[in-house]
Protein backbone atom coordinates (compact mmCIF):
# COMPACT_ATOMS: atom_id res chain seq x y z
CA UNK A 1 0.00 0.00 0.00
CA UNK A 2 1.06 3.56 -0.56
CA UNK A 3 -0.02 4.89 2.84
CA UNK A 4 -0.29 3.23 6.23
CA UNK A 5 -4.01 3.98 6.54
CA UNK A 6 -6.05 0.91 7.39
CA UNK A 7 -3.04 -1.22 8.31
CA UNK A 8 -4.17 -1.53 11.94
CA UNK A 9 -7.18 -3.59 10.89
CA UNK A 10 -4.85 -5.96 9.02
CA UNK A 11 -2.27 -6.49 11.77
CA UNK A 12 -1.40 -10.22 11.98
CA UNK A 13 -4.11 -10.89 9.35
CA UNK A 14 -2.78 -14.30 8.29
CA UNK A 15 -2.28 -15.51 11.86
CA UNK A 16 -5.66 -14.19 12.92
CA UNK A 17 -7.41 -15.90 10.01
CA UNK A 18 -5.60 -19.16 10.70
CA UNK A 19 -6.57 -19.00 14.39
CA UNK A 20 -10.24 -18.43 13.49
CA UNK A 21 -10.95 -15.70 16.02
CA UNK A 22 -8.75 -17.12 18.80
CA UNK A 23 -5.77 -14.81 18.19
CA UNK A 24 -5.19 -12.45 21.15
CA UNK A 25 -5.92 -9.47 18.89
CA UNK A 26 -9.41 -10.91 18.32
CA UNK A 27 -10.25 -11.90 21.89
CA UNK A 28 -12.49 -9.41 23.73
CA UNK A 29 -10.43 -9.49 26.93
CA UNK A 30 -7.41 -8.02 25.12
CA UNK A 31 -9.19 -5.28 23.17
CA UNK A 32 -7.72 -1.87 23.92
CA UNK A 33 -4.38 -3.30 25.05
CA UNK A 34 -1.49 -1.00 24.21
CA UNK A 35 1.50 -3.16 25.20
CA UNK A 36 2.40 -6.30 23.26
CA UNK A 37 4.31 -9.11 25.03
CA UNK A 38 6.16 -11.40 22.63
CA UNK A 39 8.76 -14.15 22.53
CA UNK A 40 12.13 -14.51 20.79
CA UNK A 41 13.20 -12.88 17.53
CA UNK A 42 9.93 -11.00 17.17
CA UNK A 43 9.57 -9.21 13.86
CA UNK A 44 11.82 -11.61 11.95
CA UNK A 45 10.89 -11.37 8.28
CA UNK A 46 9.24 -7.97 8.80
CA UNK A 47 11.92 -5.76 7.32
CA UNK A 48 9.45 -3.29 5.82
CA UNK A 49 8.05 -0.47 7.88
CA UNK A 50 4.53 -1.81 7.36
CA UNK A 51 4.69 -4.36 10.20
CA UNK A 52 5.47 -1.83 12.95
CA UNK A 53 3.09 0.66 11.34
CA UNK A 54 0.25 -1.91 11.48
CA UNK A 55 1.05 -2.63 15.13
CA UNK A 56 1.08 1.09 15.92
CA UNK A 57 -2.15 1.71 14.01
CA UNK A 58 -3.78 -1.06 16.07
CA UNK A 59 -2.84 0.93 19.18
CA UNK A 60 0.27 -0.78 20.49
CA UNK A 61 2.57 1.75 22.17
CA UNK A 62 5.34 -0.53 23.50
CA UNK A 63 6.56 -4.10 23.01
CA UNK A 64 8.15 -6.36 25.63
CA UNK A 65 9.97 -9.40 24.25
CA UNK A 66 12.81 -11.87 24.59
CA UNK A 67 14.52 -10.45 21.49
CA UNK A 68 13.71 -8.56 18.29
CA UNK A 69 14.78 -8.78 14.68
CA UNK A 70 17.16 -5.88 14.11
CA UNK A 71 15.37 -4.16 11.22
CA UNK A 72 11.98 -4.54 12.90
CA UNK A 73 13.43 -3.02 16.09
CA UNK A 74 14.88 -0.08 14.17
CA UNK A 75 11.60 0.56 12.37
CA UNK A 76 9.72 0.48 15.68
CA UNK A 77 12.10 3.00 17.24
CA UNK A 78 11.82 5.22 14.17
CA UNK A 79 8.05 5.52 14.63
CA UNK A 80 8.14 5.79 18.41
CA UNK A 81 7.42 2.27 19.65
CA UNK A 82 9.90 1.27 22.35
CA UNK A 83 10.88 -2.41 22.25
CA UNK A 84 12.36 -3.68 25.50
CA UNK A 85 14.03 -7.03 26.12
CA UNK A 86 13.51 -9.27 29.14
CA UNK A 87 14.75 -12.72 30.13
CA UNK A 88 12.62 -15.55 28.69
CA UNK A 89 11.41 -16.58 32.17
CA UNK A 90 10.34 -13.00 32.91
CA UNK A 91 8.48 -12.73 29.59
CA UNK A 92 6.69 -16.01 30.32
CA UNK A 93 5.73 -14.80 33.81
CA UNK A 94 4.46 -11.54 32.29
CA UNK A 95 2.39 -13.43 29.71
CA UNK A 96 0.93 -15.64 32.45
CA UNK A 97 0.06 -12.60 34.55
CA UNK A 98 -1.79 -11.13 31.57
CA UNK A 99 -3.66 -14.39 30.96
CA UNK A 100 -4.75 -14.40 34.59
CA UNK A 101 -5.74 -10.72 34.55
CA UNK A 102 -6.09 -9.37 30.98
CA UNK A 103 -7.29 -6.00 32.26
CA UNK A 104 -4.25 -5.43 34.51
CA UNK A 105 -2.48 -2.14 34.06
CA UNK A 106 0.81 -2.61 32.22
CA UNK A 107 3.59 -0.07 32.43
CA UNK A 108 6.96 0.13 30.74
CA UNK A 109 9.36 2.48 32.52
CA UNK A 110 12.32 3.26 30.26
CA UNK A 111 14.09 5.37 32.88
CA UNK A 112 14.04 2.62 35.53
CA UNK A 113 14.19 -0.21 32.95
CA UNK A 114 11.24 -2.00 34.55
CA UNK A 115 7.94 -3.33 33.25
CA UNK A 116 4.98 -3.99 35.51
CA UNK A 117 1.76 -5.92 35.22
CA UNK A 118 -0.33 -5.77 38.35
CA UNK A 119 1.91 -6.95 41.21
CA UNK A 120 4.58 -8.36 38.88
CA UNK A 121 7.60 -6.20 38.01
CA UNK A 122 10.37 -7.40 35.72
CA UNK A 123 13.70 -5.98 34.62
CA UNK A 124 13.91 -4.97 30.97
CA UNK A 125 16.76 -3.81 28.74
CA UNK A 126 17.11 -1.50 25.78
CA UNK A 127 20.27 -0.37 24.05
CA UNK A 128 21.55 2.90 25.48
CA UNK A 129 21.14 4.96 22.31
CA UNK A 130 17.52 4.03 21.69
CA UNK A 131 16.66 4.33 25.36
CA UNK A 132 18.20 7.80 25.58
CA UNK A 133 16.27 8.87 22.49
CA UNK A 134 12.97 7.90 24.12
CA UNK A 135 13.82 9.26 27.56
CA UNK A 136 14.82 12.64 26.12
CA UNK A 137 12.03 12.67 23.54
CA UNK A 138 14.49 12.87 20.66
CA UNK A 139 13.51 9.65 18.85
CA UNK A 140 11.53 11.58 16.22
CA UNK A 141 14.13 12.95 13.77
CA UNK A 142 11.50 14.48 11.47
CA UNK A 143 9.88 16.17 14.45
CA UNK A 144 13.26 17.50 15.53
CA UNK A 145 13.86 18.96 12.07
CA UNK A 146 10.48 20.67 12.07
CA UNK A 147 10.93 21.98 15.61
CA UNK A 148 14.35 23.40 14.74
CA UNK A 149 13.65 24.76 11.26
CA UNK A 150 14.85 28.27 12.16
CA UNK A 151 18.19 26.97 13.45
CA UNK A 152 18.56 24.79 10.35
CA UNK A 153 17.89 27.74 8.04
CA UNK A 154 20.37 29.86 9.99
CA UNK A 155 23.07 27.21 9.65
CA UNK A 156 22.24 26.55 5.98
CA UNK A 157 22.48 30.28 5.21
CA UNK A 158 26.12 30.19 6.36
CA UNK A 159 27.04 27.30 4.06
CA UNK A 160 28.66 28.54 0.84
CA UNK A 161 27.33 25.67 -1.24
CA UNK A 162 23.64 26.21 -0.46
CA UNK A 163 21.62 28.96 -2.07
CA UNK A 164 18.31 29.43 -0.20
CA UNK A 165 17.20 32.22 -2.51
CA UNK A 166 15.90 29.76 -5.12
Amino acid sequence: CVTFDGLGEQVFADDRQQMQGQHPFDLPEYQGANVLVVNANFGCGSSREHAPQAIAKWGIQAIIGESFAEIFFGNCVAIGIPCVIAEPEAVKAFQEALKTNPQATVTVDLEALKASCGDLTIDVQMNAGSRQSFVTGLWDSCGQLIANVDKIRETAAKLPYLNWAN
